[in-house]
């Protein structure tokens, strides 16, 4: 992985998006429905792309919005839709073409309170406390972000009733749909001036922060933080959460700073991530230098990225933990603290997630299930409480709430900030602490994930990898035990391939938001062995994509 010599730095001028010409790409640059960069293609979470590269722009979202109706009408699903934006420059755009679909084609749209930004898990947790108890007039969602990534891109995704993010039949079915209306030329799109969809009696303010803060004290123990005084710093990263970190402390009393309260379109605040753009990305070293320089001022710190919907821990000792220490450690103390959870609530996690996971269910006694990327996958079990907690190695989980019943089905960077807090008020040690603890019984991990850039047909020849292309029979010296293109937990695809030995793994798949790919490797004999196992995954992706040093 090339490190770029901006990474870890401010920001320079010379790297910050002119907003004024991102706005006017994204109302006058018109996609091309031959080009595949240029049409609808939902990844993991939904649509992304670049209004500069006609890969986001006002059509797209008319399209998807309009196939969004059909598919509410093909469903019977009647209720309110509730919509949510962060706070990239696209967003507030992209939010007014889609009121303008959804209000034309008569759908009651729950719109944000004054027009404030609204998290991933805000928009979520209205979809499951509307549904609650209810089989008819079941609520919805679109999120407009494209979470984590630059500020030149736009995001919108959609969450079905259940209120996680869709599944690939549903993002399958919208998909097809919205690229057939951008191949008419947007004739069968129904819309009404922005105006009008504001006044249109379909469009309802809801108060999303009020909600969402006024829940909190049913899933983390609020308490028992106030009562230690533990005192927190927040970097919102300049995100959809910025005022709800302040109301959070207001209403429970907690000694919690905002480090950085700026929303910047430009986010000129960042510190550049591993490639040289700027990203907010709360899992990486290079973009968090700004609240890892200030961690000696409290006894816990943690940021979320735009959309809030991932999670970044840094403790005085540690600094930024990784994801998978942080996972972990949550895990072992979550269901040791939560009585009332289902007695066979199980563990979710992807296959790219730590293999300590599978030692700490182990000790648990919990069973573990194990899924292709995408919190997707872990929605249904959150909701009906056959999982107490889903986690993704790319710092995304959620859990129950403190009586074992739904709170989010989509991923939550605030739960899993504050409650590194409970932890540390409840175990008078912090995460990075509670992590070394599990070292100590279960032994020492060597990890690391390794990215590079892959052009879109690279990611599709890199997605269909397959067993036959994995003809050594041993990994770094050891025999290898499986090749998986399947997860073991539900047998769905992974979109890339797992080669699993006793000591040590390396997974190997596309991201779904970004053009690059990503290789993971773990290895329990140490930092060497792991640079072996991630050679020799590099050598089987270099086959794969066909040009071997050119990516």
């Amino acid at each position: 992985m090339k490190i770029s010599p901006l990474a870890g730095k401010p920001a320079p001028p010379t790297l910050l998006v002119d907003i004024a010409k991102l706005v006017e790409a994204y109302y006058s640059e018109a996609p091309d429905p031959s080009i595949p960069a240029q049409r609808v293609a939902f990844g993991t979470s939904g649509h992304r792309g670049c209004a500069f590269e006609r890969s986001f722009n006002e059509a797209h979202v008319l399209a998807i919005s309009q196939a969004i109706c059909r598919y509410r009408r093909r469903q019977g699903i009647d209720g309110p839709l509730f919509i949510g934006i962060d706070t990239h420059a696209l967003s507030g755009p992209a939010f007014a073409s889609a009121l303008q679909v959804l209000a034309a084609n008569g759908v009651d749209v729950m719109v944000s309170a004054g027009g404030e930004y609204t998290p991933t898990p805000a928009v979520s947790l209205a979809i499951v406390n509307h549904n609650r108890g209810r089989s008819t007039g079941l609520a919805d969602g679109i999120v407009v972000t494209p979470s984590h990534n630059p500020p030149d891109n736009g995001g919108f995704k959609y969450n079905p009733p259940h209120g996680g993010p869709a599944g690939t039949d549903v993002t399958g079915w919208i998909e097809k749909q919205a690229n057939d209306i951008l191949e008419g030329g947007l004739r069968e799109v129904k819309r009404m001036t922005l105006a009008q969809a504001e006044k249109a009696p379909t469009t309802h303010q809801y108060d999303f922060l009020d909600a969402y803060v006024s829940d909190l004290g049913n899933v983390i123990d609020l308490d028992a933080i106030r009562g230690a005084h533990i005192r927190m710093g927040v970097d919102p990263l300049g995100g959809a959460g910025v005022h709800y970190w302040p109301a959070i402390a207001d209403r429970y009393r907690l000694d919690l700073s905002v480090v950085n309260p700026a929303v910047d379109a430009t986010f000129r605040f960042m510190t550049v991530d591993w490639d040289g753009r700027i990203r907010m990305d709360p899992s990486s070293t290079y973009a968090m230098q700004g609240l890892i320089g200030l961690k000696d001022r409290f006894d816990i710190a943690f940021a979320c990225d735009t959309d809030h919907d991932r999670h970044g821990i840094v403790t005085r000792e540690a600094g930024l933990l990784p994801p998978n220490h942080y996972l972990s450690a949550a895990i072992y103390y979550l269901f040791q603290h939560r009585p009332d959870w289902p007695k066979d609530a199980a563990i979710g996690k992807t296959v790219v997630s730590t293999r300590m996971i599978d030692r700490v269910c182990a000790k648990l006694a919990r069973k573990l299930h194990e899924v292709p990327v995408g919190f997707k996958w872990f929605s249904a079990g959150l909701l009906d409480g056959t999982l107490g907690f889903g986690g993704e190695e790319s710092a995304g989980a959620s859990f129950l709430r403190r009586d074992g019943t739904a709170w989010t089905t989509d991923k939550d960077g605030l739960i899993p900030a504050l409650l590194s807090a409970e932890m540390t008020a409840r175990m008078g040690r912090d995460p990075g602490e509670i992590y070394r603890d599990l070292t100590a019984q279960f032994g020492e991990l060597a990890a690391d994930r390794v990215q590079a850039a892959a052009t879109p047909a690279q990611k599709i020849r890199l997605a269909q990898l397959a067993p036959r292309q994995v003809s050594s029979k041993s990994l770094a010296g050891e025999p290898i035990q499986a090749v998986l293109t399947r997860a073991p937990g539900n047998d769905a695809a992974i979109g890339g391939l797992k080669v699993v030995a006793e000591h040590g793994w390396f997974a190997a798949r596309p991201s779904g938001t970004e053009n690059i790919y990503k290789i993971y490797g773990e290895s329990s004999r140490g930092e060497a062995h792991l640079r072996d196992i991630l050679t020799e995954a590099q050598h089987i992706v270099d086959q794969a994509l066909g040009a071997v040093g050119e990516t």
